[in-house]
């Protein structure tokens, strides 16, 4: 009784029931109807593999990565915090169903389906969270409540939830409290692959496509009788329909003469509208064609650019979103000035060896760099005496060039002055 009060008593909150109506933002079950004539939902939307290959491939990214929580340390470093209490939730089984791989798999595929990513927190008496549940974002209705903040309303219970109870991460959102889904707010430019692909099957389903054809003379005596007429047509698309029968040669008889046939534009336009349905996909989740077995425009040259890119422009954004949502949800208000969560990159950011041992060859002269911790980068065991910095004998401090040299302080000014226009 209390809760339903909450968002009903007043004329504020029934504006924000009716704004919290967030059916029209996701995706649903029911899908909407497309330009092309195509209904697009979450289900029909997977059908176009560019599509799925984004979204695993987004998914899989950020699942395969290694989520830590880490504590600050006096000197500037950090530490695993492998005492805290929500160290395996976050680092290896979010709940007792789901491994860390899958859970975190689940959460992204359905940002980068529905917009949103829920999971019911389950919380012990210290108020630490001990489970991390997920729900499928179309059994999820976000309300805004009188305070300003989120209520989260499961529609099979209709339990009505505070955000301590719900850890919720979204997508790109316009109104702050539910993201956007991007089949939703695409669905022309999903549509129009999918009808591109059921037109293609249509073609190869139904179509006669032969390499040429034999004419017959135009003063050859007319066939009359129907039922010849048909039984050839049934004989003609036995021979020549279909998959298994394409750029046949369609064999007649009576003098009849062959001709070449080439692709004609229409079917030359439906290759280029099929490319170009997977560019519009790799766009809308900013992902480089190569990455899903586009590699028309790839090159060696380029190719591990992208690859950066991929993870800088694409992958970061997800991986920022998460963590965020994590440290708000997960970790105690007073924890978070010393504690926090972070999905480790490194391993995506690695260049090939060529390049990364030329860049440990310059942190090793150079004296930032130790055995040891070239050793680690590259996920080997450390060995004795591998601490040691080394330090450039041809380098010195500015500041104590002047002692080394037991200079005058009339000496040291002048070194000063010829150190500063140098």
């Amino acid at each position: 009784m209390f809760w339903s009060g909450l968002f009903t008593s007043s004329s504020a909150s029934g504006h924000a029931r009716k704004g919290a109506d967030w059916t029209g933002w996701v995706s649903s079950v029911v899908g909407r109807q497309s330009k092309a004539g195509t209904l697009v939902n979450t289900e029909t939307a997977l059908a176009v593999s560019a599509l799925r290959a984004c979204v695993t491939l987004l998914a899989e990214s950020v699942a395969q990565l290694p989520c830590e929580l880490y504590r600050r340390d006096d000197q500037g470093g950090r530490t695993r915090a492998v005492d805290h209490p929500i160290y395996d939730l976050v680092h290896s089984q979010p709940n007792r169903k789901d491994t860390s791989f899958e859970y975190y798999e689940q959460g992204i595929g359905a940002l980068c389906l529905e917009g949103n990513d829920f999971s019911l927190i389950e919380r012990d008496g210290a108020g630490y969270p001990r489970e991390l549940i997920p729900v499928h974002p179309q059994k999820m209705r976000v309300l805004k409540g009188p305070d300003g903040l989120p209520y989260y309303q499961l529609l099979e219970g209709n339990d009505i939830l505070p955000m301590r109870l719900v850890h919720h991460v979204k997508a790109f959102s316009v109104d702050g409290f539910v993201g956007l889904s991007p089949i939703a707010t695409n669905a022309d430019a999903i549509g129009l692959a999918l009808a591109t692909e059921q037109h293609a099957a249509a073609v190869f389903q139904r179509g006669a496509t032969m390499s040429g054809v034999i004419e017959r003379p135009r003063e050859a005596t007319p066939i009359s009788d129907q039922a010849k007429v048909d039984r050839l047509l049934q004989k003609f698309a036995e021979r020549h329909a279909g998959l298994r029968n394409m750029f046949s040669v369609a064999l007649l008889q009576e003098g009849m003469s062959y001709k070449q046939l080439a692709m004609d534009n229409e079917k030359a336009q439906l290759l280029q509208s099929r490319n170009f349905g997977v560019i519009e996909v790799c766009r809308l989740f900013k992902v480089p064609p190569h990455m899903v077995q586009q590699l028309d425009k790839a090159t060696f040259s380029n190719i591990e650019h992208q690859g950066l890119q991929f993870v800088i422009y694409t992958l970061l954004p997800w991986i920022k979103r998460k963590e965020a949502a994590m440290m708000r949800d997960l970790l105690l208000p007073d924890e978070r000035k010393d504690l926090y969560i972070e999905f480790n990159v490194q391993g995506l950011l690695r260049g090939d060896q060529k390049s990364r041992y030329e860049a440990y060859a310059l942190g090793r002269q150079w004296g930032w760099l130790s055995v040891n911790d070239i050793r680690r980068l590259e996920n080997m065991p450390p060995i004795p005496g591998g601490d040691r910095y080394l330090t450039p004998l041809n380098m010195a401090d500015s500041q104590k060039i002047g002692d080394s040299l037991n200079a005058s302080p009339e000496q040291l000014q002048e070194i000063e002055r010829i150190l500063c226009l140098t």
